[in-house]
Formats: structure tokens, C-alpha cells, sequence
């Protein structure tokens, strides 16, 4: 999609190499300085290992931080993304589904690997995580170990020809439901919204996860048209629920042509959800 000419106040949707994005937590709030952003959301998938080092970076670079995670869950065949924001970090419930979710994530990389073997390509778990840099694996790093190897030239090549859907070494990621990613939010405080909806046409089913606790819709996205956010704007003020954005930054190599800041929201976005969040 198009980006935005201007930047936005704050960039809601970022990855740092605690999951699968490119830039340190440090290193990616740098960069929000540098472009002029006031605040950015810290989003990685399945993990909250970023926020300290980003809110150490925060008060360095006078950037506001939103502490957030992104959880990947599946309904009937769909991939359905919740973000969570300003969650309590000490919640039982959230470590223990986040450590179940790391340990998931260990099982399908050993799984993966087995079937490149069957295919002739031998990498160890050590090559992997060199490229995870200590934080949560996933199939981004196993393309970097191939590409480091000299097996593909490119990430996209690597999901095309070895782990993609339908690919010889792909292995289906163990998900929660929406429901389920909706609760383990809300029992850690935190404030609920539906990733980039446009991406899967959710539409339908938003109904019923407001009544479960649903409290926004990300609205502004890298791969949102401008019909797709005409559309969600609607629906969000129809159920009374936050409006967010972001751009789903993983950096350039990861994600060609998705620029930090080129999505988002205003600064009172932010604000407003942290205020939500630790009422009471």
C-alpha cells in the first residue's frame, strides 16, 4: 500500500529482535528520534523480552513507549493477530502462556530443520539462534541461517522454496484462539485490539470478540487500503472501540518499503490507552 506522505505522532506496531525484527529495542527507538516520532508500541510476537531495554531507550531519546505484544492465533483456518498494550508484566497467567508459546516455537524450529534435512540442508539449532539473538525464534532466523549458509539468496526465497505453506519443510505454528489471546490480555490488564483486520477480512467476526473483551481496532497498517481503514474506522466507531495504527516495522530487509512512522497515530492515541489501561 501507499504510505502516508507525512509521519504520524506515533507508530503503534514495531518489532525488535526480541521476536523477528531487525533493529535492537535500542536501536529502533533511535530510530523513531530520528524521524521525529514522540512515541512508538513495542509489538513483538509472543514476547515482552523488548520492553525494558526500549524503555531504557525511551527516556534517552525522549520517546514515549507503549509496552505491547503481538499474539498470533488462528480462527477456523484464519490467522488472527491481537495486539495487547500496557499489560502487567508480573500477570502468571501471560508467563505462562508465554512460556508455553516459547516452547512451542522450539518444538516446530527443531521440526523444520528435521524436514530441511530430509531436503539435504543440515543446520544446527546453535546456526538459528545466532540470528534470533536471544530472542523468540521463528522462520525469519531459519531463512537468515540459509541465506548465511549460501542455500537462498533472500527471506522471501526461502519461505517460496523451503518454509512457507505448502513449501517441503513447513511446519503449522502451534496458536491460541482469539478468545483465548483476548483473555490472556485482559486477565494481564492489558488493553485488547485486532491487528491489521483488512489483511483477513474479519469484519464479521468483531462483533463477537467485543463482547469478549475486544477494545480496539488497528485502523492505520502497511498493508491497509484506504478502503480497508474507511471500513474499520466505521466499525470501531460504531462499537465504541480504540483506534490505533501502526506500520508493522520489521525493518527494510525484512519488510521492503514498510517505514517507521509512514503509519500510525496521533501522540493522544497513546495516551489515551495508557490512561485505560491503569484506571484504577
Amino acid at each position: 500500500m501507499t504510505p502516508a506522505v507525512t509521519l504520524y505522532e506515533a507508530d503503534l506496531h514495531c518489532h525488535t529482535t526480541a521476536s523477528d525484527g531487525l533493529l535492537s529495542p535500542k536501536e529502533l527507538v533511535c530510530l523513531a528520534s530520528q524521524k521525529g516520532l514522540r512515541g512508538i508500541g513495542i509489538t513483538d510476537h509472543d514476547t515482552i523480552e523488548g520492553w525494558k531495554e526500549a524503555d531504557d531507550a525511551g527516556r534517552l531519546y525522549n520517546v514515549k513507549i507503549l509496552k505491547g505484544i503481538e499474539l498470533n492465533t488462528n480462527s477456523q483456518g484464519k490467522e488472527v493477530h491481537i495486539l495487547g498494550y500496557e499489560l502487567d508484566s508480573s500477570s502468571v497467567h501471560l508467563k505462562a502462556t508465554l512460556k508455553y508459546l516459547r516452547e512451542a516455537r522450539d518444538l516446530r524450529m527443531q521440526e523444520i530443520l528435521k524436514r530441511l534435512s530430509n531436503e539435504g540442508i543440515n543446520l544446527s539449532q546453535e546456526e538459528v539462534r545466532i540470528f534470533a539473538k536471544g530472542g523468540s525464534i521463528g522462520r525469519p532466523h531459519i531463512a537468515q541461517a540459509l541465506i548465511e549458509r549460501g542455500y537462498i539468496k533472500s527471506i522471501q526465497e526461502g519461505f517460496e522454496r523451503y518454509i512457507g505453506v505448502g513449501a517441503p519443510a513447513y511446519v503449522p505454528s502451534y496458536k491460541l484462539t482469539p478468545e483465548e489471546g483476548i483473555e490472556v490480555i485482559r486477565n494481564a490488564r492489558g488493553i485488547p485490539v485486532l491487528a491489521h483486520p483488512g489483511m483477513e477480512q474479519l469484519e464479521e467476526k468483531i462483533p463477537g470478540w467485543v463482547r469478549i473483551g475486544l477494545q480496539g481496532i488497528e485502523v492505520s497498517h502497511s498493508k491497509h487500503s484506504l478502503e480497508d481503514e474507511v471500513l474499520y474506522r466505521a466499525i470501531a466507531q460504531k462499537y465504541k472501540l480504540l483506534m490505533t495504527g501502526g506500520s508493522d516495522f520489521h525493518g527494510e530487509a525484512r519488510k521492503p518499503g514498510v517505514e517507521l512512522g509512514h503509519w500510525g497515530v496521533s501522540l493522544s492515541v497513546l495516551q489515551q490507552i495508557k490512561k485505560l489501561a491503569h484506571r484504577g
